[in-house]
């Protein structure tokens, strides 16, 4: 589909409107993905919704527990690279 094509719908009674499916396909949307709707100077926007709200450090901060001595940053990163290299063989 190139940039240009323009695709029409209609506007159900209950204010519904199918999308084409060459724009579900381009966008991967598959049935029960959520979007946001936005009002724009252009029309209207819809993006898909983040599958996680949005967080930062402090929120998360304890939230995966560890038993045992806390890791020092050389044992974390010599973690993180085992994992790493099992999941490029797998």
């Amino acid at each position: 589909m190139g940039k240009h094509d323009r695709l029409t719908t209609i506007i159900s009674t209950k204010g519904q409107v199918i999308l084409p499916k060459a724009i579900r396909d381009l966008r991967h949307w598959t049935p029960g993905t959520k979007l946001t709707v936005e009002d724009t100077p252009d029309g209207v926007l819809l993006k898909a919704s983040p599958l996680f709200p949005p967080s930062d450090v402090e929120t998360m901060f304890g939230s995966m527990r560890h038993d045992g001595p806390a890791l020092s940053i050389d044992e974390m990163n010599e973690a993180i690279a085992r994992e790493a290299e099992r999941r490029a063989r797998d």
